[in-house]
């Protein structure tokens, strides 16, 4: 039997306390009371010094560490970022915006290997069929079980004993155990942690989908994120194709690797050439066109940017960045002004990177500013591909895996190569290549 509690739980840090606090005195935000479970047991009133020393600890030497078997789910993309495949027990959180493709991904996954069972809260067996019908779905040993109730599906993978448990989606689980409604936090909570349980009993890797909130981040409590052993984001435009997989938490392999894949109509694809998919529409001896090398994980891609500068009459001149952080680009264009002699105060700059992938990091400063001092000067670069940060003082600073990044640019045949090592400041490789 059990009975239910409230207790103080932070909706940022996940802090639980037996107390109303208001504020978690942990990371000072706000918290709520929620529904627990509670088991009544009988406890005996004992003292500390009484009580018996069931745990000892160990010498970290005398560990033996055994190398992690794992089971390829058959896609290569979905392999890298899990680390090699899935672990016995794993619990995998995959969230994502609505529509952006998890439920497509998990049912071809589900298509690769035998013996699955997939609980659906969210659509009916007969939805899922026809998104099966749809996506070319063969495999006749992959179970659907519609079902809202954690328990009912404990129960029923613990008989069918699945080589794989997909749970679609956490946010619709319930109890009976607690009585708030689906989505709640203590229904969240509790749900993840029966399946966390039941997976790490029966080595069952499983997968768990979760909802977003507005703001784009994970629905539910924070300790969700804690309870799963790898969290996985998907993220991507819906009126593109591309679709990118990152990890966000990876307790059996690393965490800075992407899946990168193409939504077609037969479901994800996915993109292990990335020059073909970003660059294949490239278009030579046109000025604004830069080629760039970005690091997305361990892996170089090589992306095309493309810069528009126009006169324009307005007081105030538009900078618009699609792909491009829009500070980032404001900075760029102040050091091209300053320290290059560009008057860009009276023209319109327009930076877009093709292919619908979004560049975060520092290394693709010099491709964008030299993609928007083409499009001023209206000369095109030729067969040049750029790489390196750019500092307020106009210099050209190395990034990470210099090495690697040149390595794939030989690769995809350039031999015009702009880094750090070929020029110490941007006013040097505007004058080399543009002037």
């Amino acid at each position: 039997m059990a009975r239910t509690s409230s207790v103080f739980i932070c909706q940022q840090c996940g802090f639980e306390s037996g107390k109303w606090l208001g504020k978690c005195t942990s990371c000072g935000s706000w918290g709520s009371l929620v529904e627990t479970v509670v088991s009544i047991l009988k406890t005996r009133k004992t003292q500390t010094s009484k009580m018996p020393n069931s745990s000892k600890p160990v010498s970290l030497a005398t560990v033996i560490s055994e190398k992690t078997s794992r089971v390829s789910t058959n896609i290569s993309e979905l392999d890298r970022v899990l680390g090699g495949g899935l672990v016995p027990g794993q619990v995998i959180l995959v969230a994502g915006e609505p529509g952006i493709g998890k439920s497509t991904l998990l049912l071809q996954m589900a298509d690769k290997l035998d013996d699955v069972l997939y609980a659906s809260g969210e659509e009916s067996t007969g939805q899922i069929a026809v998104r099966g019908k749809r996506l070319g779905v063969k495999n006749r040993s992959v179970k659907l079980l519609e079902e809202t109730n954690v328990d009912a599906i404990v129960q029923v993978a613990g008989q069918e004993k699945p080589s794989l448990l997909i749970v679609d989606s956490i946010q619709t689980m319930t109890t009976d155990d607690l009585s708030g409604m689906s989505g709640s936090v203590g229904q969240v909570k509790e749900s993840a942690y029966r399946l966390t349980q039941f997976a790490k009993l029966t080595n069952t890797p499983t997968v768990i989908v979760g909802q977003v909130t507005k703001e784009g981040t994970v629905a539910g409590p924070a300790i969700l994120a804690h309870t799963v052993d790898t969290v996985l984001w998907f993220e991507g435009e819906r009126s593109e194709n591309l679709r990118i997989l990152r990890t966000l938490k990876n307790r059996f392999g690393p965490t800075d690797e992407v899946g990168i894949f193409s939504m077609e109509d037969k479901g994800l694809i996915p993109v292990d050439l990335t020059d073909d998919f970003f660059l294949g529409s490239a278009k030579k001896g046109v000025s604004g066109s830069v080629k760039g090398l970005i690091m997305e994980g361990t892996r170089p891609i090589a992306v095309e940017i493309q810069s528009l500068a126009v006169p324009t009459k307005l007081p105030i001149p538009r900078r618009i960045a699609q792909g491009v952080d829009a500070k980032k680009l404001e900075l760029i264009l102040a050091v091209l002004t300053r320290r290059c002699g560009l008057n860009l105060f009276n023209w319109d700059v327009f930076v877009n990177v093709t292919g619908g992938i979004v560049v975060r990091e520092p290394a693709a400063d010099l491709a964008i500013a030299l993609s928007v001092a083409s499009s001023y000067f209206d000369k095109p670069l030729g067969n040049v591909i750029a790489f390196g940060e750019i500092g307020l003082l106009g210099e050209v600073r190395k990034v990470a895996m210099e090495e690697k990044r040149v390595k794939e640019a030989k690769r995809l045949g350039y031999r015009q190569i702009v880094n750090s090592k070929e020029v110490s400041f941007l006013n040097q490789a505007i004058k080399r290549y543009l002037r």
